[in-house]
């Protein structure tokens, strides 16, 4: 049983409580646009497995240390994660490609700003935006998931409200 904390688009900011959320898990996975290195570094700091992307506002310092695209397995999972990548039904072409290619069990994104959890039937994936937990945007509420994966399946996710 592995706990997941997803945050993206922290934009430079993070919420003292999203620091003691994710220090309860064993991976945080941050989908993009970062901000600033003190971010990235306040996350390495808790010593837990990172998974991270870059976003379109993040830097080159950020660039060098996050990709554009991270493939990986977790707990009988295959994952894809990206910064830009749209939804079910509206997916950025090059992002529908490589999840044809791919077929993860899980696709995640940021952006957007807009927090969606969908089931894809047509590609079998689940599409997950944890919203933005940053300062920066048009989002009004703070946002972040929590979820666990447990031999091949997401389980007890919740939606955290900042």
């Amino acid at each position: 049983m592995i706990q997941i904390g997803l945050i993206s688009d922290t934009h430079g900011y993070l919420h003292p409580e999203v620091l003691k959320i994710l220090e309860g898990c064993d991976e945080i996975w941050h989908a993009g646009d970062i901000g600033t290195i003190e971010v990235l570094q306040q996350l390495q700091h808790l010593n837990k497995t990172l998974r991270i992307v870059h976003g379109n506002i993040d830097g080159q310092e950020i660039r060098l240390e996050a990709p554009h695209q991270l493939i990986w397995e977790v707990g009988g999972m295959k994952v894809f994660m990206t910064h830009i990548g749209g939804y079910p039904g509206k997916y950025v072409s090059t992002v529908k490609k490589k999840l044809l290619e791919e077929k993860p069990d899980i696709y995640v994104c940021g952006h957007s700003h807009i927090l969606k959890v969908i089931y894809d039937k047509e590609l079998k994936l689940l599409h997950i935006n944890p919203g933005a937990c940053g300062k920066e945007g048009f989002h009004r509420v703070k946002t972040m998931i929590r979820f666990v994966i447990d031999a091949g399946k997401v389980k007890d996710m919740a939606v955290v409200e900042l």
